[in-house]
């Protein structure tokens, strides 16, 4: 029975390693179907080329910023601000992202005094996008596979020198991982649980009260980006970058 399970498991991993190669193949073939289309002016052809693979659940900072590019030539300006946001969370160093992000932003109507956010957290949020949540992950397991070896060496060595570099080795790693599995946990949160959002229609109101009958309280146009702090129904509690806040309908914005 032995062999026969050993067949089965190995046909399973080579047939699933092989499924994720023609998945990766088939992305690339669309990914780069895509290219050539924006490359001879087809901007609509790559689009729906790159949409496709979007809707497949395929993600990655390049798919996003040339989805950005695609409905910024095609003059959909909030569309565009809306995926140069998700390219930015999954790559925040990359220049052309911020720099085309910018650009687009230039074109919104709607200017707020923004609340400055706090350097420290700045910096912790660009070192947590800096990798992705699986590697950060995977830092953080091996980080502690580590240290469970070195405090093994503190424990069971009678050397004196080998206990103490084990000991503060394994002190460093134990910190590393705990650090990695907070990048990790917050670099997931970022970038599939933003709470952020871009306004898609060409003006919404913000209501006093999750219903139509509420008091306006502020206009906002397509391309502005606002935090979501809740949601009753169909509609969301939102907060501008200078701190009021409204309610608007689900269908007027789209989560980055």
């Amino acid at each position: 029975m032995k062999p026969v399970l050993r067949y089965i498991f190995t046909f399973l991993f080579v047939f699933s390693f092989a499924a994720t190669i023609v998945a990766q193949e088939n992305s690339n073939v669309k990914f780069g179907k895509g290219v050539t289309q924006f490359s001879a002016g087809d901007f609509k052809g790559a689009l729906e080329a790159w949409t496709d693979l979007y809707n497949t659940g395929y993600r990655s900072a390049s798919l996003a910023y040339n989805m950005g590019n695609a409905h910024f030539k095609l003059n959909n300006i909030p569309s565009a601000i809306l995926f140069y946001e998700r390219a930015y969370l999954l790559d925040p160093a990359d220049e052309n992202i911020n720099y085309n992000l910018q650009i687009a932003r230039t074109l919104i109507v709607d200017r707020f005094n923004e609340i400055p956010e706090l350097f420290f957290v700045r910096w912790y949020h660009f070192v947590a996008l800096s990798m992705q949540t699986n590697t950060w992950a995977k830092i953080s397991l091996t980080s502690f596979i580590l240290c469970l070896l070195l405090l093994s060496i503190y424990i069971y060595s009678s050397n004196y020198r080998y206990k103490i570099t084990g000991f503060w080795s394994a002190i460093f790693l134990i910190v590393l991982s705990l650090s990695s599995l907070n990048f990790s946990l917050k670099n997931k949160t970022l970038v599939f649980d933003s709470h952020k959002a871009i306004i898609m229609t060409p003006a919404v109101s913000g209501k006093s009260s999750p219903d139509s009958s509420g008091t306006d309280l502020f206009v906002l146009h397509e391309g502005t980006r606002v935090s979501v702090e809740d949601h009753v129904g169909d509609w969301y509690d939102i907060r501008l970058s200078d701190g009021n806040k409204g309610w608007v309908p689900g269908s007027a914005l789209s989560i980055i």
